[in-house]
């Protein structure tokens, strides 16, 4: 490798990545440094209240597996705990609205975190830097404040009620904290430009970089201080959770793409979904249609569907429910549900409404070939900060399905349903794209559009991130604003429903590096404040 390449969707955690590559750490090194920082300029995304997962490459050390830190239902959770709250599910599937949102603000939201045992795990297996060290960037950006930047205050600040779940701005003002980090005096939200400083935050992770690691979360002070908090306020979370919460190692799954291999996150991470879009539209020769006309975008649609049909039948913790991601990604079920889309069948998808999608992701690759794709998140922020802590937990519990029975269905310990697919694209045996996003459901529909768009139109990573792009995870076509209206016309001509978003750039945020001669350049999605930086 020439040089090296990190990119996110917040420039001051890029920033803190390059420096790590520039000091002459690995790829996991700068992953880690970008990680703390995400969490304190971008901490409704991620943080150490929040899980996620890593794909991890490392050729010279025979290196390649997915370290998975996902959060974990309470102990004391029961599959039927809410079954009388169910209002409805969102239309793209990726929550459940209940009675007084109590799955999605509020203590009772909370999963297991599994983020800080997550990046400890990682730098002592895989990185070189010292954790301390790694963590004074955050540390420093808490302390002394950073610029609220144009995506994190829409996000903030967007009306969510047609949605069913909490909008942002009341779960920033449900602590004591947030009311005090993220509002004036006078009640009003921080502006754009302002500068935002969480001095609680700063003194915890100062704590967790003088503790040496994650034991003062899991076992110690700080545990002790969260199972207090959550016993006071009738969360379910305990220091019993906290002290047997275990991640996971385990191999990545593969598919294959016009003679790409490409490896991603298994069950219940997401990128079985993604792959099963690439073999569908293997079948069918894309590169020769007109990107964003009408056929396109009615091959992508009907093969997302038929994606999202078998994802909500079977996806669950494979430690509970089996997931025959297998028989999924053959090439024959491919090749079944490509014929009905040849033969004009149109799949139908059962749901209702919309959801939130709130996590960020990171993609590194080092001069030495070592590479990174880690996508973290809160899930959905829950509003819950302990007082004197500073960072908000996740608000996990949402996701799960209240409904006994089902593959996603809420248990004690279990991992939710995960729309992470952090990917790593091969040619040659050679790494050749590093890619993944945060965005929800949306996330294996347009990481599998961004390699399309790589693959079958030789787009440049800029040019692929950039482009415009679609979701099919319901019976509505989600088009971003620049489909042409010709085309939408056309769609629903041939009788499809059609939602054209507000937005340019729409539907998850992909963060891509593409290798080509040994030359890594990275693309930051235009929707999100991100940049790519690449070291020489």
């Amino acid at each position: 490798m020439k040089n090296a390449t990190i990119v996110a969707p917040q420039p001051e955690a890029v920033e803190a990545g390059a420096e790590v590559l520039e000091r002459g750490g690995n790829a996991v090194d700068a992953a880690l440094a970008c990680a703390f920082v995400q969490g304190v300029v971008d901490p409704q995304m991620a943080g150490i209240g929040g899980f996620g997962s890593m794909h991890v490459y490392m050729p010279k050390k025979g290196v390649h597996e997915i370290l998975e830190f996902y959060a974990r239902a309470p102990l004391k959770a029961t599959p039927d705990m809410w079954l009388d709250k169910i209002k409805h599910e969102s239309r793209d599937g990726f929550g459940y609205v209940l009675d007084g949102n109590i799955s999605d603000i509020g203590y009772l939201a909370v999963c297991t975190p599994g983020s800080l045992k997550g990046y400890e795990t990682a730098l002592k297996d895989y990185g070189t830097f010292d954790w301390a060290d790694l963590i004074k960037p955050a540390i420093r950006l808490a302390r002394d404040g950073f610029m609220i930047r144009e995506h994190m205050h829409w996000y903030w600040s967007k009306d969510q009620s047609s949605d069913g779940f909490a909008n942002t701005l009341d779960k920033l003002r449900f602590s004591e904290t947030g009311r005090k980090v993220y509002f004036h005096e006078d009640g009003s939200l921080r502006n754009v430009g302002d500068l935002l400083v969480n001095k609680d935050m700063a003194d915890t992770l100062e704590r967790v970089a003088r503790s040496g690691g994650s034991d003062i979360f899991y076992h110690g002070e700080l545990g002790e201080q969260i199972a207090a908090d959550f016993a006071a306020n009738g969360g379910l979370i305990g220091s019993e959770d906290l002290a047997k919460y275990e991640l996971s190692r385990v191999a990545p799954i593969w598919g294959a793409y016009r003679g790409n291999r490409i490896a991603t996150s298994p069950p219940p991470g997401s990128g079985f979904p993604m792959l099963e879009i690439l073999h569908i539209l293997s079948e069918f020769d894309v590169g020769s249609m007109q990107h964003g006309s009408a056929e396109h975008v009615r091959i992508l649609f009907e093969a997302m569907k038929r994606m999202t049909i078998d994802k909500d039948a079977h996806m669950g913790d494979p430690a509970y429910v089996d997931v025959p991601f297998e028989r999924l990604l053959s090439q024959e079920h491919a090749r079944a549900h490509a014929d009905a889309i040849k033969a004009g069948s149109i799949a139908n998808v059962d749901r209702l409404d919309r959801s939130q999608r709130d996590t960020t992701h990171i993609s590194v690759i080092d001069k030495d070939g070592n590479a990174v794709a880690m996508t973290h998140t809160l899930g959905s922020p829950s509003g819950a900060i302990t007082n004197g802590l500073g960072f908000m937990y996740n608000g996990t519990m949402s996701r799960f399905n209240p409904v006994p029975g089902k593959p996603g269905s809420i248990a004690p310990g279990k991992r939710r349903p995960s729309s992470a697919a952090p990917t790593i694209v091969f040619k040659d045996d050679q790494p050749t794209i590093v890619i993944g996003a945060p965005g929800g459901s949306y996330i294996a529909p347009a990481v599998a559009q961004c390699l399309m768009n790589m693959i079958d139109f030789d787009m440049s990573v800029l040019e692929a991130v950039a482009a415009p792009r679609i979701v099919g995870v319901s019976n509505t076509i989600d088009i971003c604003n620049r489909i042409r209206h010709s085309v939408e016309a056309e769609l629903v001509g041939q009788g499809y429903k059609v939602a054209r978003s507000a937005q340019t750039y729409a539907f998850a945020a992909v963060h891509a590096i593409k290798i080509e001669n040994g030359v890594s350049k990275g693309a930051a999605d235009p929707q999100r404040d991100g940049m790519a930086i690449s070291v020489a």
